[in-house]
């Protein structure tokens, strides 16, 4: 896909195939279909966030992400994610009021809703498309998508957001083909021991996820030709950021045995 991301324009972009995390009714931001349409405040900024206990990341994140979230790779494109829950379909840092504590970082796919970028095949172009049933997506709204028929700021600003997105995307793929190649991926599993409150253990381990991380013993075995290689393309830092987040699997256990232990007077 060599062609620029596309602004947004009149109709006639197919519909849109496939999922994306978060997405429900994602359509193609158009005067037309979305002239009266912009976003508003809402009580519950990141209540989508709430069931989603991995997020993806790109490589330019590692080094904020990895302050609060272990982060791992995974499935057949060993996509690279912060997790943030671990337990499926719960998400241990946003709170009940739809926020996400301001000490740990929010990555940038989800600062980027209820935008995204979706493939035009007819023209071989990304477009920008809005999430139609995002809950701050207002026909009342504090700041419009359009003004005249024109996109207003707001829209710009997001356009460029989404397209330093896919950038990052891209790079991130990159990287992590360049770890492919190196053979420097390992898998790994992640598991904990519930205990009682007297910390006494109770019952068998509970494995949380398989997954695939950086082997920081062959990382230090490259070759040197290797490893400036990885040096030079500015990928080093993002291995050990990786490595050093795996650091944090301890406290998201702790937090959602915390979680659970707050959960169990009321299911009694």
């Amino acid at each position: 896909m060599n062609n620029p991301p596309a602004t947004p324009s009149a109709g006639g972009v197919q519909p849109l195939t496939g999922q994306v995390l978060f997405y429900q009714q994602p359509q193609p931001l158009s005067p037309e279909e979305h002239g009266g349409l912009g976003v508003k405040q809402i009580s519950d900024p990141f209540g989508f966030l709430r069931q989603a206990h991995a997020v993806p990341v790109t490589v330019t994140e590692f080094g904020l992400a990895a302050a609060s979230y272990p982060i791992i790779f995974v499935g057949n494109e060993r996509t690279p994610v912060a997790v943030m829950g671990v337990r499926q379909g719960e998400n241990l840092f946003v709170d009940a009021q739809g926020r996400v504590p301001d000490d740990h970082y929010v990555p940038a796919f989800v600062r980027r809703y209820p935008f995204v970028f979706a493939a035009d095949d007819a023209s071989d172009r990304l477009v920008l498309c809005v999430d139609r049933a995002a809950p701050m997506v207002s026909n009342q709204p504090e700041v419009p998508f359009f003004e005249n028929g024109q996109p207003t700021k707001f829209t710009n600003d997001a356009v460029e957001f989404c397209k330093e997105f896919e950038r990052q995307r891209r790079a991130t793929a990159d990287f992590v083909k360049m770890l492919t190649d190196l053979d420097l991926m390992e898998q790994k599993t992640v598991a904990f021991q519930p205990r009682d409150a007297q910390g006494n253990p109770v019952g068998d381990q509970q494995k949380i996820a398989d997954y695939y991380a950086i082997s920081e013993e062959r990382l230090n075995a490259l070759p040197d030709d290797k490893y400036l290689e990885l040096r030079n393309n500015g990928a080093v830092g993002a291995c050990y950021a990786h490595l050093v987040s795996l650091l944090n699997w301890p406290k998201i256990i702790q937090r959602a045995m915390r979680v659970q232990a707050a959960e169990a007077p009321a299911a009694v």
